[in-house]
């Protein structure tokens, strides 16, 4: 194993205003973690990262508990907390699940996000569009973190939010490990431009199709990545 560097900086990732520091802190957290600043098998230190981030211990150690929780590290009481590794095979499990999960959260999503929560889908859909000109890894993966977020919340299904909290941290970081070889970042940006804005118009049909057709690409960059074939 090796200790990690952390080398984020508080300035770095802002945060909303409406955050607490809880929140503050797990974002940076699963944001390094998702974009390998924090490798899998990195020990990481409670007080080091607090240090670091410039957020109290308390609020970095339930941040660490929800990331334990959702898999990304592992905490072994009085010894260590180590960034968990990545199994690229299991990944194509986690897609069978992801797949249903993100079908129903797009369609309550369109069927009953607030006038709020539909005017974020676009201002996402607008975001994705940028990042799909511009190639923008980094801001790909902050608006899809927030989209996730917002599907959880928009589709007003506490059961599928649970469950779909603790597949997201696995299918950004899988993405951001292997992008760069088999995948097209402004492609996948744009069909989750189509997905958010089909939700914000309240268009279940055409909320359906476009996350069939992400999850679809998600599914072939998958399995060309570990090199499985229908």
């Amino acid at each position: 194993m090796t200790r990690a560097l952390v080398t984020t900086k508080p300035d770095q990732i802002p945060a909303g205003k409406s955050e607490t520091l809880t929140e503050q802190a797990y974002n940076r957290l699963e944001e390094m973690i998702v974009t390998l600043r924090l490798a899998p098998g990195a020990v990481l230190s409670e007080l080091a990262l607090a240090t670091e981030l410039g957020i109290g211990r308390t609020p970095v150690r339930e941040a660490l508990q929800r990331l334990a929780h959702e898999g990304l590290v592992l905490v072994l009481p009085r010894k260590a907390i180590i960034v968990t590794d990545t199994d690229p095979r299991r990944q194509l499990l986690v897609l069978e699940v992801r797949r249903e999960l993100e079908r129903l959260l797009a369609r309550t999503s369109a069927e009953r996000a607030t006038p709020d929560e539909r005017a974020r889908f676009l201002a996402i859909a607008e975001g994705m569009g940028q990042a799909a000109a511009a190639n923008d890894d980094i801001a790909f993966m902050r608006l899809d973190r927030e989209m996730n977020a917002l599907l959880i919340q928009a589709s007003h299904n506490e059961y599928a939010s649970r469950s779909m909290r603790f597949l997201n941290g696995h299918s950004r970081r899988f993405w951001y490990l292997h992008y760069k070889e088999a995948a097209d970042l402004p492609k996948c940006a744009r069909l989750h431009a189509e997905e958010a804005r089909a939700i914000a118009k309240g268009n279940v049909a055409r909320a359906m199709t476009a996350t069939d057709k992400l999850l679809d690409y998600v599914e072939s960059f998958t399995r060309a990545t570990v090199g499985i074939r229908r």
